[in-house]
């Protein structure tokens, strides 16, 4: 795989979609520690094994959205020049 440095690269969000995210990771972690804690009273493997899958997605996703926080920065304000919408 040939990398570009795109990876590197830093976006800029508003401060309601950062908002949005942060409220994101937080359901998919707390959905995860749920989600395992209910692992224990499973009888069926193919159930746990199942269960257990749900929990890496769910740990691998909020880890992709924390990464893709890690490369933004939030936007203070409106530009110069520019007008909120609805205002």
């Amino acid at each position: 795989m040939i990398s570009t440095g795109a990876g590197r690269e830093c976006f800029e969000i508003s401060p309601r979609f950062r908002q949005a995210i942060e409220a994101r990771i937080a359901r998919l972690e707390s959905d995860a520690a749920e989600d395992e804690m209910r692992i224990v009273s499973l009888m069926d493997v193919d159930h746990i094994h199942r269960q257990m899958r749900l929990v890496a997605a769910q740990r691998q996703e909020a880890a992709r959205m924390r990464s893709f926080l890690d490369r933004t920065r939030t936007r203070l304000g409106v530009p110069p020049g520019r007008r909120a919408i609805g205002v």
